[in-house]
């Protein structure tokens, strides 16, 4: 990759209890998408989404973390960029619009929320299944019938890096 060339983003959206299967894939994806060289925009405001930021960093990648409040976190907050952006659940909007696509493991209203947003404004949606939560009916119960994005579904890391080829985001 040239580099003048803009990174892959994305956007780990999302929601997954510590010990569950889908918070042992939402790190497994933080670190491949280090590795791959892909940006990860993660709120790291759950555990999942946290974990993901916390892996990718470890990896040695690039966190941006858009979080809701208008003050900077502390100074252990897993990322590289913080953007505080003092709008609450506004800022959902802007995690829905800050990647190439948009991962999405389990999840509950804020995630909802941000996946239709993401769905309006046609960024590809990666959501886990298998795993339990809502990211597990979302391939066969898109947003709406538009069909604005693609929807492509994946049970593990090699599915998950698949599914980003298929979207060319990896080389």
């Amino acid at each position: 990759m040239n580099s003048m060339t803009r990174r892959p983003q994305i956007c780990i959206l999302g929601s997954a209890e510590p010990g569950s299967a889908a918070y042992e894939l939402a790190a497994a994806a933080g670190a491949a998408l280090a590795r791959l060289g892909i940006t990860v925009v993660s709120g790291c405001g759950s555990p999942a989404t946290r974990v993901a930021a916390e892996r990718a960093v470890a990896a040695g990648g690039l966190v941006v973390s858009i979080v809701p409040p208008d003050e900077m976190p502390p100074a252990d907050w897993p990322a590289t960029v913080v953007i505080p952006c003092g709008m609450g659940d506004a800022r959902n909007l802007l995690m829905a619009l800050a990647g190439d696509a948009c991962i999405v493991i389990g999840g509950r209203a804020g995630t909802i929320s941000e996946v239709c947003l993401a769905w309006l404004h046609k960024r590809p949606l990666l959501p886990l299944v298998g795993c339990g939560g809502w990211s597990d009916g979302l391939p066969s119960n898109p947003p709406d019938e538009r069909q604005n994005s693609p929807i492509l579904p994946w049970h593990s890391v090699q599915e998950l890096e698949a599914q980003l080829r298929t979207l060319g985001l990896v080389r």
